[in-house]
């Protein structure tokens, strides 16, 4: 039975050897291009075109036409292949936007012609270039999914967004459409303008608000990926703000790195087959690519991140469907002349709602199945994740190891969505900190900390922001890091004393205006100090007293002990320090801030807002889910950050013994 698809849907393939099925309201090219696991494109001989047809593993059409049939070998694509994608671009000398001609339809079949997946890819205006579908490796199997990604820029746009530089995006646009405006691609057919061959019991929506095509009668097999970043991405976890008044999104970028010709990434272990015919692969911790289990358990975080998004987002667009085409068969029930006598309405209304809910549990059946893999996968992956992405009541944390070099990304905590809130994914942000945090102490915009008592959430922050800095120190090797404490009115003092005690601090924590000023002075200056170095090219031509460490600033209860000046040079360190290694976590209420005006608003914006408590304020960057942040803090009673930071302690004193 074919699977129809909407957006964001997932859906095994059964065959590594697998045909392509276009069919358009208009003449179109039919391209693909094949992408690392990061999503980006090799090069320009990563794009399939009638200019250069073949790739390992496929081969696309060589001519414009409203219908196309290829083949993808996946077996032939080659091990650095993570994602081949459908691309259908308008020609030259043809419409010029999608939203002019009728919605095309993109289909995966086996060799003998079954169908296993289709797309229908509604949605389109101005576009004139769109990501049709992907198939996409996981887990040494192969998946499809459904993407209706378009570009109003047309293919040059959306190859710039794959990952290829203006120039080499520009050249590779000319060469794919050159042929077509200079008529040595000819026309397979002359479009119709009718609408494309669909599959039976599928209807095309006549405007975009209404919503996902209806699937076919018999039940439909959307299955999205259980366990894929791709791995948010790893949902950094970094983030970067929306449009006003949305919320933050989590973005799981990998993190730079420079690699050379010489290196090699380890390979990642295989997945165990599986123990039936048509289940999924046993879940392996780091099964994702990478250069070191870190990396590759990082990329499969990332993945999980992504696949439980866009499982979730299939599963609420199927009900939205599903309720709005209630809405409009009970309208038209109520609406016909016949259903107003005798039992014929009722048993119209009884039928819509039968099938109403008849969708959204076969939708939920799809949900809960995904779910069920992405559990069996957060289970493995848990016990093995290192120091820097683990849980504070991991065993890893018992460990007298000191690490050698420093980690990937930084575990703030985890993230979960209503649907399966034991499911929790952590979320990892990147290193080195590009934003700096902010730890929120204030009741304004949070359901959780509006039943908290005003004292214990303030201390429940600052917990927080001293358990963030001692896994800084802890996961970096000795005298990598360095941790600066501005607590102006000494507040503070119970929290930090476990950085106080340990004597892993900077400096003692600056209290009154006095120390405010110094510490800030002493850090403004570093920064200028190394851009000026960084400029005149001799980055390592400082002066023998500032420290080459990256510095981390914990300011709380900010305003409190800060003057104009001081808020200055607060602001300066916001965005000029985290590109020359000094980073702000500041833990303060933005209501109490407010005295300062407008002028403040910029620094907010620019650090990553956690919460104390569970408090949905954060958002993914596929589909825009409001997910649900829990801090990651040490068991009560627990010795563990005390242990740690002793550990830190130790090895800085063997390092200058």
């Amino acid at each position: 039975m074919t699977a129809e698809l909407v957006r964001g849907q997932n859906h095994p393939l059964s065959r590594n050897r697998v045909e392509i099925r276009v069919s358009a309201g208009a003449a179109v090219l039919a391209l693909a291009a094949t992408a690392d696991e990061g999503g980006r494109l090799a090069g320009p001989r990563a794009l399939a075109h009638p200019g250069a047809r073949a790739l390992p593993g496929l081969e696309v059409p060589d001519r414009v036409g409203d219908r196309h049939r290829f083949t993808v070998d996946l077996d032939a694509v080659g091990t650095e292949v993570h994602h081949v994608r459908v691309l259908l671009v308008l020609p030259p000398g043809g419409p010029a936007r999608f939203g002019a001609v009728a919605v095309p339809h993109v289909a995966v079949a086996d060799p003998e012609g079954a169908e296993l997946a289709g797309y229908t890819v509604t949605g389109l205006d101005s576009e004139s270039a769109v990501v049709a579908l992907e198939l996409y490796r996981r887990q040494a199997a192969w998946k499809v999914r459904a993407v209706g990604q378009g570009y109003a820029g047309g293919l040059g746009a959306l190859l710039a967004d794959a990952g290829l530089a203006g120039p080499a995006a520009a050249e590779l646009t000319a060469a794919a459409l050159g042929l077509v405006a200079s008529g040595d691609v000819t026309l397979a057919s002359l479009p119709t303008g009718g609408a494309p061959t669909l599959p039976r019991g599928t209807r095309a929506p006549q405007d975009p608000a209404q919503g996902p095509a209806a699937p076919p009668p018999g039940p439909p097999d959307p299955l999205p990926a259980a366990g894929a970043v791709a791995g948010a991405a790893a949902a950094a976890a970094a983030t970067a703000p929306v449009a006003a008044g949305g919320p933050p999104t989590i973005d799981y970028a990998h993190p730079r790195r420079r690699r050379t010709t010489a290196e090699a990434p380890e390979p990642a272990p295989r997945a165990a087959p599986a123990t039936a015919p048509g289940e999924p692969p046993r879940p392996v911790a780091g099964d994702a690519s990478g250069w070191s289990m870190d990396e590759r358990l990082y990329n499969q975080v990332w993945g999980m991140f992504e696949d439980l998004a866009r499982s979730v987002a299939a599963y609420r667009s199927a009900v939205d469907f599903a309720d709005s085409r209630l809405d409009r068969e009970l309208d038209a029930a109520l609406a016909d002349p016949r259903h107003r006598l005798g039992g014929s309405g009722d048993a119209a209304r009884d039928t819509a709602r039968a099938r109403r809910d008849d969708l959204v549990a076969q939708a939920r059946a799809v949900l809960d199945r995904d779910l069920v893999q992405l559990s069996a996968e957060a289970e493995v992956v848990e016990p093995a994740l290192p120091a820097a992405y683990a849980r504070w009541a991991a065993p890893v944390w018992h460990g007298e190891a000191v690490p050698e070099e420093g980690p990937l990304a930084l575990r703030l905590g985890d993230l979960s969505l209503p649907e399966r809130p034991g499911l929790r994914i952590p979320m990892l942000m990147r290193l080195p900190l590009e934003r700096g945090l902010w730890v929120d102490n204030g009741r304004t915009g949070s359901e959780a900390a509006m039943t908290m008592d005003t004292e214990r959430l303030r201390r429940l922050a600052m917990d927080m922001a001293v358990a963030h800095a001692a896994r800084l120190l802890a996961v970096h090797p000795a005298g990598r890091f360095a941790v600066h404490v501005i607590d102006a009115a000494g507040a503070g003092a119970a929290s930090l004393a476990p950085l106080v005690r340990a004597g892993v601090l900077a400096a003692p924590p600056a209290a009154g205006s006095a120390g405010v000023t110094r510490t800030l002075e002493l850090l403004t200056r570093r920064v200028d100090l190394v851009q000026m170095a960084l400029r005149a090219g001799s980055p390592e031509d400082l002066p023998p007293d500032v420290d080459r460490a990256e510095q981390l600033l914990v300011v709380h209860d900010f305003p409190h002990g800060f003057d104009d000046r001081a808020v200055t040079r607060l602001r300066y360190l916001a965005d000029e320090g985290p590109a020359v290694g000094v980073h702000l976590l500041m833990v303060a209420d933005r209501d109490e801030a407010s005295a300062y005006g407008p002028l403040l608003d910029p620094l907010w914006r620019s650090l990553m807002r956690l919460s104390p408590v569970p408090d949905g304020h954060l958002a993914d960057p596929w589909v825009q889910h409001a997910w649900t942040f829990e801090p990651d803090l040490p068991p009560p009673g627990s010795r563990v950050l005390d242990q740690a930071l002793e550990r830190v302690a130790r090895a800085r004193r063997s390092s200058r013994g």
